[in-house]
């Protein structure tokens, strides 16, 4: 996965609510487990005036499909984004589509966890700073956003923001929770190798079941049972 440090890009206005994950992806574009082929579905009931039925017909008023959203890599939306179903092909669709930041005042809390794993910056802001966002965004806007020192920049505008580190260093690395973990492993070696002294019977049962007779299981003979 590649690594974000530094992003600049177009962006898109989707300034609702609650945009679930059902809307994002709904579940008959779901189609694989796979990453790819996503994109087309993305959004398509309200991206497609005959979604339903499997068409794929541009509703000219749906904002992916103006000319001014071609290219576009920031989404801009409210509060709540991503909730409902835990789905990760949400995330799949957006990145695929090309979305790499994503600004919301909140996000549904697995949507936000799957953002990170797969390579989205979601970044959270204050539903007044949002707004002063949006009214410099414009057709010919480019958005500037900086991980490494956390702040975005439109025009005259400089906006810091917050991420937990570790997901920060996910996000810069592209790396995953489990790369994040094994940076640690000579700690975890070290500190494996003192319990297993100091707690033998965790690691060796039936060594500790010996030395230890009153923690030996009982188990109860076929006439105890049946008793």
């Amino acid at each position: 996965m590649k690594g974000i440090t530094r992003h600049s890009g177009k962006a898109v206005l989707m300034l609702t609510d609650n945009i679930n994950t059902d809307q994002i992806i709904p579940s008959r574009e779901m189609k694989s487990v796979s990453k790819v082929g996503l994109a087309d579905g993305l959004f398509a009931n309200l991206r497609y005036l005959d979604a339903s039925t499997g068409g794929r017909t541009p509703d000219p008023q749906f904002v992916l499909n103006k000319p001014t959203a071609k290219g576009a890599s920031i989404l801009i939306a409210k509060s709540n984004f991503g909730c409902g179903s835990s789905r990760e092909h949400a995330v799949w669709a957006l990145h695929e589509y090309g979305f790499r930041i994503i600004i919301a005042t909140s996000y549904g809390s697995i949507f936000f966890d799957n953002c990170i794993n797969n390579g989205i910056l979601p970044i959270v802001l204050d539903q007044g700073t949002i707004a002063r966002l949006t009214d410099a965004v414009n057709a010919d806007t480019e958005l500037v956003v900086d991980l490494q020192h956390c702040h975005l920049s439109a025009e005259h505008l400089k906006i810091k923001f917050n991420l937990n580190e570790d997901k920060r260093q996910m996000l810069l690395e592209g790396s995953n929770a489990i790369d994040l973990t094994l940076k640690h492993k000579q700690a975890i070696d070290q500190f494996l190798v003192h319990d297993k002294t100091a707690r033998p019977w965790v690691y060796d049962l039936s060594a500790a079941n010996s030395n230890n007779p009153t923690t030996k299981l009982h188990h109860p003979t076929c006439q105890e049972s049946q008793s």
